[in-house]
C-alpha cells in the first residue's frame, strides 16, 4: 500500500475464512512485503486468539500484531474468570473497538472466526475503519478485490467442510495468481468445537483447476 515508511513491513495479502454447518475455514497467503521487496515468503497470517478462535490479518503487519496480542491477553483473563471459553463475538467486538478508536494511526484488516459452545461456528470481518460484520464468509487484503466475482458465484449456504475447503483453497490460489502482493503458500485452519486441524498447500501443489 501507498503511504508506507521506509522498512515498514506491509500484508499486501489475501485472507479468507467460510463458515459450515460444524464449523470454520479460515485461510491465507504466506506473502510479506516491504515496498516490492518481498520481506518474507512463508509468514504465519492466520493467528490463534484463544483454542478455538483465529484471526486472520491484513495490513501493517506490526499494527495486527499488536492488536491481535492485546485481544489474545484479554480472551486467557476471560476464560480464567468466567471458567469457560470465550465466545466468537467477544473476541471480535474487541478486535473492532481497538480498530475503530485507533482508525487514524491504524492499518489493519481483521477477519475473526472460531467456534463456542453457546454460539456455534460464526465469521466476522472488521475492515478498515473499525466497522464490524458478521458474514457468511469473508474475504480480506489486496488479493480479495480479484476474487469477488469467483466467490460470490462459487459460494453456497450448506457447504460441507470438504466443499469449504476447496473453496477457500481455489480462492486463495486464484487471488495469489493476480495479486502481486499475494503469494507463497496457502496456510489454513479448520475449526470445530472439537478440534483444530492445520492444512498446508506448497506453492508448486496449489489448484490448478477451479
Amino acid at each position: 500500500m501507498s503511504g508506507l515508511k521506509p522498512g515498514e513491513v506491509n500484508l499486501g495479502t489475501t485472507i479468507m475464512a467460510v463458515k459450515f454447518r460444524d464449523g470454520v475455514v479460515v485461510g491465507a497467503d504466506s506473502r510479506t512485503t516491504t515496498g516490492s521487496y518481498i520481506a518474507n515468503r512463508v509468514t504465519d497470517k492466520l493467528t490463534q486468539i484463544h483454542d478455538r478462535i483465529f484471526c486472520c490479518r491484513s495490513g501493517s503487519a506490526a499494527d495486527t500484531q499488536a492488536i491481535a496480542d492485546i485481544v489474545h491477553y484479554y480472551m486467557q483473563l476471560y476464560a480464567v474468570q468466567h471458567d469457560e471459553a470465550p465466545p466468537v463475538r467477544s473476541a471480535a467486538a474487541l478486535f473492532q473497538e481497538l480498530a475503530y478508536q485507533n482508525k487514524d494511526s491504524l492499518m489493519a484488516g481483521i477477519i475473526v472466526a472460531g467456534c463456542d459452545r453457546k454460539n456455534g461456528p460464526s465469521v466476522y470481518n472488521i475492515p478498515l475503519g473499525g466497522s464490524l460484520h458478521k458474514e457468511e464468509y469473508a474475504i480480506g487484503g489486496s488479493g480479495s478485490s480479484y476474487i469477488y466475482g469467483y466467490c460470490d458465484k462459487t459460494f453456497k449456504p450448506g457447504m460441507s467442510k470438504e466443499e469449504c475447503v476447496d473453496f477457500v483453497k481455489n480462492a486463495v490460489s486464484l487471488a495469489m495468481l493476480r495479486d502481486g502482493s499475494s503469494g507463497g503458500v496457502i496456510r489454513m485452519a479448520v475449526i470445530t468445537n472439537d478440534n483444530v486441524e492445520r492444512i498446508f498447500v506448497a506453492g508448486d501443489k496449489l489448484p490448478s483447476k477451479y
